[in-house]
């Protein structure tokens, strides 16, 4: 094994991006942060792949940020910058799955949050500590958290420092589904699959129109919605999914 932070496998269709940091907690530090930028690159400029996984090593998904990159960040503002991952993710086109193998923390659940779905295992807890020491959710948590599980629930769990159970997590939609820590990967890695046997070119469009539509009205969102799909009928793909269907085979998409 190399001494890189961040691994990244590719599967066929899928990406596999694996943070390894030093200890058990997968703390996020400068070096972390460079490596998640360039993986998330990667998958963005590579075509052949549709589908991106998010995970981690050992029991703990990522208990936020290094302390003492943080302490020696604060009084740098491009410094703090250079932390900031959660944008790098939300920022890749593709599909985002994330397999949250244990406790996601402070940044470590800002991450998660940049992520389309959130499959976690079911001993996992989850929480934004910050105003414990004095900060603040600075990685995209206060705007993400209330558009995922509303504003009330949201604003408890970030005034109180509040630590939510897995199935607590599941009950208020900030995870969708719990799988034992054994199944984990091989779930996530289902399900990230299942999502890539479909066309690379209507999975990015779907993306766009459910994010950008939560800025939008509704009449804004369905223009876009409407223009989307127009330009989804003049691909390849598109007519390959009619036959296919017609043909009653399984459709064979090349992201044209």
């Amino acid at each position: 094994m190399d001494n890189k932070r961040v691994a990244l496998e590719r599967r066929e269709r899928l990406a596999v991006v694996t943070l390894r940091g030093q200890g058990d907690a997968n703390l996020i530090d400068t070096t972390t942060a460079f490596e998640i930028a360039d993986a998330c690159a990667e998958v963005r400029q590579d075509d052949a792949i549709w589908v991106v996984l998010l995970t981690a090593t050992g029991s703990v998904f990522c208990n936020g940020t290094d302390v003492e990159s943080f302490r020696t960040s604060v009084a740098d503002t491009w410094a703090l910058a250079s932390l900031r991952v959660s944008e790098m993710v939300a920022s890749i086109e593709k599909p985002v799955v994330c397999a949250l193998n244990g406790d996601a923390i402070d940044q470590g659940l800002e991450l998660a949050l940049a992520c389309d779905l959130r499959m976690a295992s079911d001993q996992a807890t989850f929480g934004m500590t910050q105003l414990e020491r004095g900060s603040m959710p600075w990685d995209g948590g206060t705007q993400r958290l209330p558009r995922l599980i509303g504003r009330s629930r949201a604003t408890e769990m970030l005034l109180t420092s509040k630590m939510v159970s897995a199935e607590e997590a599941a009950d208020i939609g900030l995870v969708n589904m719990l799988v034992e820590p054994s199944k984990l990967n091989d779930a996530a890695i289902e399900l990230a699959s299942v999502i890539a046997t479909h066309g690379p070119i209507a999975l990015r469009y779907l993306k766009e129109a459910v994010l950008k539509g939560l800025d939008l009205t509704v009449e804004q969102g369905l223009r876009l919605e409407a223009d989307l799909s127009f330009l989804l009928q003049s691909t390849s793909d598109r007519s390959e999914g009619l036959t296919s269907f017609l043909e009653r085979r399984k459709p064979e998409y090349s992201g044209e």
